[in-house]
Order: C-alpha cells, then sequence, then structure tokens
C-alpha cells in the first residue's frame, strides 16, 4: 500500500487528488495539508473534499511525516518548501506544478539525485500521448510545415503560457534539432512582417472555468494537421498523479516524467 501525501489538498486540484485517492486500489492517504492559516486545517481531508470522511485531517505540509509520496498541484513557492520537506525525510515527490524559474528547475533536478521525483507539465494520460505523436509529426514534417499552439485555460490560471504548452513546443523544438528558447514566438502584434517557419507560435487563452484546451497546428500549402487534447475535468490529471506516486514508490531516485511512468520513454535505461 501506497500511502500519499497531498499538498494543498483544500484546492481545487487538492479535493480531486483526496477523491482520487480514496478510489484508487493500492493507494491510501497519509497526509494531508495546507499552508499555514488556513481555515481548512484541522478539517477532515474527505469532508473538504465532499465525499466520507478519511481519518486524515489536514495540517501544516511541515507537519506531515507518515507517507510514501507527496503529490504537489500548487505554486512554485510552496513546491519549492515541498520539496525541501521530502529531502529531509527521504520521500518521493509527483510535482505537478507548473512556472517554475530555470533555477528552481535546476534545484528539482538536484533534488532528484536524492530523491526519487516525477517532474511533468501534465500529468494526463492522453497528454502524454499527444507529446509521443507531436514528436512523431516534427520529425516526418520537418521544416516544411509552420507549427503554432495554442492553449487555453480557466481564468484563474496564473501562468501562461502552460506548462503543457512550453512542454508541447520542447518535444517539437528538440524533434526539430531547434532551441525553443530561440525559436518561441509569445503572441503577435502590430506589422510583424512575414512569418518565419523555423518559429514555433504560441497563443494562450484565460477564460471562465476552462480546464485545459491545447492544439498544435502544423499547416503547409494546400493542407493542416492538428493534435488537439481537452481536458473536460481536473481528474484525469489526478489519476495520472496517483498513477505516478504508485509507478515512482517503486523506484530509485532519479528525475522522471510521465513519459517514463508510461513506458513511452524507450531511450531512457
Amino acid at each position: 500500500m501506497v500511502k500519499v501525501a497531498i499538498s494543498g489538498a483544500a484546492g481545487r486540484m487538492g479535493q480531486e487528488l483526496v477523491r482520487t485517492c480514496q478510489s484508487t486500489s493500492g493507494v491510501e492517504i497519509g497526509a494531508a495539508s495546507e499552508y499555514p492559516g488556513s481555515t481548512a486545517i484541522g478539517r477532515d481531508s474527505g469532508e473538504v473534499a465532499g465525499i466520507d470522511a478519511t481519518g486524515i485531517v489536514i495540517e501544516n505540509t511541515s507537519d506531515a511525516k507518515d507517507f510514501d509520496v507527496l503529490i504537489d498541484f500548487t505554486r512554485p513557492e510552496p513546491a519549492m518548501n515541498h520539496l525541501d520537506h521530502c529531502l529531509k525525510y527521504n520521500k518521493a515527490m509527483v510535482i505537478g506544478t507548473t512556472g517554475f524559474s530555470a533555477e528552481e528547475k535546476e534545484k528539482i533536478a538536484a533534488a532528484a539525485t536524492q530523491i526519487p521525483v516525477v517532474f511533468a507539465p501534465n500529468m494526463s494520460v492522453g497528454v502524454n500521448l499527444c507529446f509521443k505523436l507531436l514528436a512523431t509529426a516534427a520529425e516526418v514534417l520537418g521544416d516544411s510545415v509552420d507549427i503554432e499552439i495554442i492553449e487555453a485555460h480557466h481564468s484563474h490560471k496564473v501562468d501562461a503560457p502552460s506548462g503543457t504548452a512550453l512542454g508541447m513546443g520542447e518535444v517539437i523544438a528538440d524533434a526539430l534539432g531547434r532551441d525553443l528558447k530561440e525559436c518561441a514566438v509569445y503572441g503577435r502584434e502590430g506589422h510583424t512582417g512575414e512569418r518565419d517557419r523555423t518559429t514555433i507560435g504560441f497563443s494562450t487563452i484565460r477564460a471562465g472555468d476552462i480546464v485545459g484546451e491545447h492544439t498544435v497546428m502544423f499547416a503547409s500549402e494546400g493542407e493542416r494537421i492538428e493534435i488537439t487534447h481537452k481536458a473536460s475535468s481536473r481528474a484525469t490529471f489526478a489519476n495520472g498523479a496517483v498513477r505516478a506516486a504508485k509507478w515512482l514508490a517503486q523506484q530509485p531516485a532519479g528525475l522522471y516524467t510521465m513519459q517514463d511512468v508510461l513506458g513511452l520513454n524507450q531511450t531512457k535505461d
């Protein structure tokens, strides 16, 4: 039985994770936490999530110790604190949070030399299958197409483009032998001139309660290929994260992605 700690347990993703853990065999909630001062502290995690009581009371993360894997879908700053907590107690960590700086990503990679870490911009099985399809499409189409990535999320999302959109761009850029930092174009305005085919464009939508939609367009003269993923429920991310936690509990220290969890990364030993 894998004991999972859920950070941000009173948030939308946290509540979904509580529900998913309760309905997944081989998993149980070992701890549930919130930020200091949260009104959810001291309440049963199941009741907060709208299900039967779990017997696990929401506490400060610093007090959580009875778990094997911590799942984090919060924000970069608290996520880094949770990473330090896992390092201190030699616990594994699944990171679904996005918006990290380059320096924070380096710290995550360094931590993974000591503990097992799954770090992925999107935990959805479908999205990670799309990553595989995108790499194949980019390799086949090469420089013969214009590539645009359009993503849409709810109005509460604070980072843009989404981590998933950037992950898609990185997969495509790697397949084409490009550096995304040099070829990405984030939005267009005014007199931009003709499009440079070696660039990868990003467009962002923030509106309403959109859970998450991503479309990658490969467009040439006469035809267009689009690969699209639409999430209608946060359950898809929670299911993937819990699946990752079960897998990670059996792994040695290292930095892993959902491609590893799903067996799609054939190049990794």
